[in-house]
């Protein structure tokens, strides 16, 4: 990016001027480091509800169940991604798409009795379900599109009683642990709550202009560009989206740039991204 001096920066002072400052900061800091530990600690102490252990999922080798999705390990993790049946590569969720895109090495969970899953939904918070195995065979090669690795399961045959009580369709990241062959439920949040698998906001936050949305608290004239998961050009000089449903899927994009074919239907020929008609799928969370 080219630098641009008349941008909104912080003061200029010397370093022992800053250090004071950032002193101040650094304890409000680990006050907030200990206030984690604690709300981690009271997360522990929760207590847990049963779930069907044999609950079905559909997964690279056919009908699966929850208790199979724990590949031998105590503990489970479950993202259930949200899911645009019928649609091309570039038209699925950019939020859900944000969050996996960070899931890279999962040996460090493994190591502490940990597995890692995404369970598709096989709908959208705005679209119904459609036929289970050929969305779950969408969302497979939606997968080999972006490049991931991470074991991968349709959970849309179980979805009413996975998430009773929830939002069918809106993403939602489960614990569950289990004790022999029964299953339980530990912790489920949503939302911002899905942030603790991203990094890039984590470190976004450190920066002197943040995340660069509207909603957050900025000095004036602070930089603002829009949702993170969508822009507006191509590689490497992509400004911003600055109104929804503008803009391209910031991950999704290059793959279609690089001639990856994003329509997700086994028997069909994706077309070009540029003959390809502009839809609206609508926002996706």
């Amino acid at each position: 990016m080219s630098e641009n001096p008349s941008a909104a920066q912080p003061p200029v002072v010397d370093r022992a001027a800053f250090e004071r400052q950032l002193e101040g900061l650094r304890a409000r800091e680990k006050a907030h480091t200990r206030e984690g530990d604690a709300i981690a600690a009271a997360r522990r102490r929760l207590p847990m509800v049963e779930v069907a252990a044999d609950s079905p999922l559909l997964g690279p080798n056919g009908p699966t169940t929850l208790l199979d999705a724990f590949e031998g390990r105590r503990q489970l993790i479950a993202y259930y991604f949200m899911w645009w049946p019928g649609r091309p590569a570039a038209e699925q969720c950019e939020g859900c798409t944000w969050v996996m895109s960070h899931v890279g090495e999962l040996a460090y969970l493994h190591s502490r009795d940990i597995t890692f899953a995404v369970f598709s939904q096989g709908r959208n918070t705005a679209y119904g379900f459609a036929d289970a195995q050929a969305s779950y065979d969408e969302s497979l090669r939606y997968r080999a599109f972006m490049g991931w690795e991470m074991p991968w399961y349709s959970a849309q045959p179980s979805l009413d009683s996975l998430l009773v009580g929830r939002e069918l369709g809106l993403f939602h990241l489960v614990c569950y642990l289990r004790d022999g062959d029964r299953v339980f439920e530990t912790y489920w949040t949503k939302r911002r709550g899905a942030e603790a698998v991203d990094y890039s906001y984590a470190l976004m936050d450190l920066t002197v202009y943040g995340r660069q949305e509207d909603w957050e608290d900025s000095p004036a004239g602070w930089e603002r560009r829009g949702h993170a998961t969508r822009t507006l050009g191509g590689a490497p000089d992509w400004p911003p989206l600055l109104e929804w449903p503008g803009g391209r899927p910031t991950a999704q994009w290059p793959r279609v740039a690089a001639a990856r074919p994003d329509n997700l239907d086994a028997n069909a020929t994706a077309p070009a991204a540029t003959d390809r008609p502009k839809t609206d799928p609508g926002h996706c969370h």
